[in-house]
């Protein structure tokens, strides 16, 4: 199992007396001889050496490959303990300030263990199956009594959590499907983890570039767009109800402001696809994404680092965590981010500036509270590089549109945000049965958008309509958008665990609420003069539209019960079984109208996954899963709002992780149902008489087929993702979203020698028809290819990221009119050095 510095376990020998219940910096101290029998192995300088304690030469070890650069040495012992499969044993304080010598090549454990102490004056002694680190000794003999904070590190005995980091790509545990810290491989439904180390080795410095490797995820529904990380799951908008962080969702009303995220202060991004209600509440059918915060941690974190790259890129990060006293009661994090950049059309700015402080403290092993904060600046233009089809995916006489041409005007044409949020984490167990948790988060934002809605060509010439002076200009109406928003989400826990003979529960009751306002005035119309596409001039006097179209005041309120089971029963048989009820609310304030209305709706949804954990690692499963959204639209009729939308799914998967290794599989069929969503007829109409159905199948692979070598492996087939139902005869059997038929993605890095690592990654997107199949021609397939240099020499990473390394220029899809369609990503280079202590 990889491991990381925070993940290594700190334990006490012996539990504290109560005269030891005190003051916070009280140590725990015993005898030797009490250590032996807590532990059942001898530590170094607990005792005085015996005969099972023996110098490394004096047994023999098995041979292994190591490949372990010179760096600090708690990490470097991590390694080891990997690659090695041996457990190892120390007090942390031995580790601090030193480093490691370099390991490479085939040799004997025991050799290439005390390679990697030279020079740090430690020593290694084998102790049954044990090895044991402490002070080369200077012939006084140990103290009978030592304090005893102990580090155990073994390859597959130290325990992954569900929101702590993970050394590689490969995480076994996750708590976003269950809210439970559960193994991937007991969940009966499709999760995706991408690692922060899996982040950084592909480049991706957006939320949505991070999932570009992962299947289900359509990473860029809208082309090249500088403002959103949208993103569409199984075929579904992901990204209008919200992302999640923390477990706390993000929620978006469908306006232009909305919640943001900064890839840097990920631990972690998880992707559960299919419906989620049961846990989550009002949500879309396609499934959710949770980002996991950087949270503080045990081990000592430094790191430094600059980027620069193409589009005037340049960035400066921070990221540093440890201990705050001698106990390690207190631990704090601090990660921060300023970046000044250009965006790849207009020469536009693109800055940010993040920071996230944060804060655990843990008074007894029962009892944890984190603290997170994040404050994120944003001031970037907006750009969504979407032109007429005559010239993206038609002929135009004028030739194709260049790339990056920008539309707008450059003093206006912005998308800014002030963000920022203060929230925690609690958690306490009563015994070792019940726990208590509860996490809660305040957050709001400012937003100031302006953009351009483009048109279609204007006419120059009306008696030559083949004129390609007509052509070339292009009709842009103004648009802009103020908006504020404020939210608050609490949610509370209780878990039980039960055993009644070899049937064990773990029980989870809970109750979530939710109230987010969001305030907006957005105006569009007004007058700016054409541009032309193909020799753009800028400095067109911009005029808005005075009265807006657009001024309400909107709350959501949300209150949700919820109960989940997970039975595990003859140690092969999880059962999950939940079940949920919703009382959601939606208050507007209409402005223009001055009028008031109010919303509420009542929904249970449910959820039922049956896991057999058959031998040698396989596992397949199946489960049904249910969701649903509020719709504010009112039926004629009743001059009520209709019900709520609902999600239904039914999937069957097969996941397999190798015995004794790292090594992830996963396969999964599904058919996803969104019902109930309004269609309107040719007379706009409106009934709720809609349904999209997508069946598809997922396959995902993370493997290391060497220690030198991680590959990545993601494919996505959806034959079907079809308007079943509609009040408009027209828009069935056509899709709602653009789906394509066929996506595959593949990454692979090979560590060459001790520091030097090259990777290299495709993604193919098959054709489509864009949204709504409106576009005028079928949109081409596309393969980009991403590649990546890196040297690490433990202390310094040096990194080279190509997204789209071949520049292709490729449409990305067409809108629902069929008018206008959308470029995909240029070519991105950045540069990375960072520097770790």
């Amino acid at each position: 199992m990889n491991l990381t510095p925070a993940a290594l376990q700190h334990r006490p020998c012996l539990k504290p007396t109560a005269q030891q219940h005190g003051p916070a910096r009280a140590r725990l101290r015993c005898t030797a001889a009490a250590a032996l029998a807590a532990l059942g192995t001898a530590l170094v300088g607990l005792a005085p050496p015996s005969a099972s304690a023996q110098t490394p030469s004096a047994v023999p070890s098995a041979a292994a490959t190591f490949n372990i650069p010179a760096q600090p040495l708690a990490p470097a012992l991590a390694e080891f303990a990997r690659q090695s499969a041996l457990q190892l044993v120390y007090a942390p304080e031995v580790t601090q300030g030193k480093q490691s010598r370099t390991v490479t090549g085939a040799r004997d454990t025991a050799t290439a263990l005390q390679e990697l102490l030279r020079g740090t004056g430690l020593r290694a002694r084998q102790l049954g199956s044990t090895w044991a680190i402490d002070a080369a000794p200077a012939g006084a003999a140990a103290e009978a009594e030592t304090t005893l904070p102990v580090v155990r590190v073994k390859a597959d005995a130290v325990r992954e959590t569900a929101t702590g980091p993970v050394q590689g790509y490969v995480a076994k545990r996750s708590a976003t499907g269950t809210k439970t810290d559960t193994p991937l491989i007991e969940t009966p439904q499709s999760i995706s983890v991408v690692t922060a180390d899996r982040i950084e080795a592909i480049g991706a410095t957006r939320l949505k570039e991070a999932l570009a490797y992962t299947p289900g995820v359509n990473a860029s529904p809208w082309g090249d767009e500088s403002q959103y990380d949208w993103i569409y799951l199984r075929g579904f908008d992901a990204y209008s109800p919200g992302f999640y962080r923390d477990g706390l969702q993000l929620r978006n009303t469908g306006s232009w402001g909305v919640w943001q995220t900064e890839n840097y202060g990920m631990e972690r991004l998880e992707v559960l696809r299919g419906p989620a209600s049961v846990l989550y509440g009002q949500n879309g059918p396609g499934g959710m994404v949770n980002v996991v915060s950087k949270r503080p941690t045990a081990e000592p974190i430094h790191e430094l680092q600059v980027q620069i790259g193409d589009h005037a890129r340049r960035q400066f990060a921070g990221d540093f965590s440890g201990p705050l006293n001698e106990p390690g009661t207190l631990q704090y994090r601090v990660t921060g981010l300023l970046l000044d950049a250009e965006l790849s059309s207009g020469g536009l700015q693109n800055d940010r500036l993040f920071i996230a402080p944060s804060l655990t403290w843990r008074p007894s092993s029962a009892t944890s509270l984190t603290l997170l904060s994040e404050f994120l600046r944003m001031r970037t233009g907006s750009v969504w590089n979407s032109y007429p089809a005559a010239g993206t995916l038609l002929p135009n006489p004028n030739g194709k549109i260049p790339v990056g041409t920008f539309i707008g005007e450059r003093d206006f044409n912005r998308y800014n945000q002030d963000q920022w949020m203060l929230g925690y984490l609690f958690e306490h167990h009563i015994d070792d049965t019940l726990a208590l948790r509860q996490n809660a988060r305040y957050g709001r934002f400012d937003t100031d958008y302006k953009t351009f809605y483009n048109g279609q060509f204007a006419t120059v010439n009306a008696g030559a309509p083949d004129d390609p002076a007509n052509f070339r200009l292009m009709d842009r109406t103004p648009f802009s958008s103020r908006e504020n928003a404020r939210s608050l989400v609490v949610d509370n826990q209780a878990q039980l665990k039960l055993t009644q003979g070899d049937w064990k529960h773990t029980l989870l009751f809970g109750l979530d609420l939710q109230r987010t306002r969001f305030d907006v005035v957005a105006h569009y119309g007004g007058s700016a003069a054409p541009i032309d596409l193909y020799a753009p001039t800028y400095g067109s006097a911009v005029t808005v539209a005075p009265s807006p179209f657009l001024d309400s005041a909107t709350t959501l309120s949300q209150t949700g019960v919820y109960v989940q089971d997970q039975i595990k029963f003859g140690d092969r048989w999880v059962a999950t079984l939940g079940g949920r009820h919703d009382s959601a609310t939606v208050e507007t304030n209409d402005r223009l109208s001055n009028s008031d209305s109010r919303q509420s709706d009542r929904k249970f949804t449910s959820r039922a996954g049956l896991v057999y954990l058959a031998p040698e690692g396989w596992a397949p499963y199946v489960s049904y899963s249910e969701s649903f959204a509020p719709t504010t639209t009112v039926d004629p009729g009743t001059g009520r709002p209709f019900k709520p939308e609902a999600g239904k799914q039914v999937e069957a998967g097969l996941r397999y992780q190798p015995p004794g290794r790292r090594d992830s599989y996963s396969a999964a069929i599904f058919d996803v149902r969104r019902q109930n969503y309004v269609s309107y007829d040719a007379a706009f109409s409106p009934r709720q008489t809609g349904e999209v159905q997508v069946r598809g199948v997922e396959l995902e692979a993370l493997l290391q087929p060497t220690t030198r070598m991680n590959l990545t492996a993601a494919y996505t087939w959806t034959p079907k993702a079809d308007v079943a139902a509609s009040n408009n005869p027209l828009e069935v059997g056509k899709q709602l979203n653009v789906v394509a038929r066929h996506q595959l993605a593949l990454w692979t890095d090979y560590r060459l020698g001790t520091s030097l690592t090259l990777g290299i990654g495709a993604r193919h997107t098959s054709s489509t028809r864009g949204s709504q199949e409106a576009a005028p021609a079928s949109i081409p397939a596309y393969t980009l290819v991403d590649a990546s240099i890196r040297y690490d020499t433990g202390t310094w990473v040096l990194a080279l990221n190509a997204r789209n390394l071949g520049d292709k220029t490729y449409v990305a899809t067409c809108d629902g009119s069929g008018t206008s369609c959308s470029y995909g990503e240029p070519r991105r280079l950045t540069a990375t050095a960072t520097y770790r202590w």
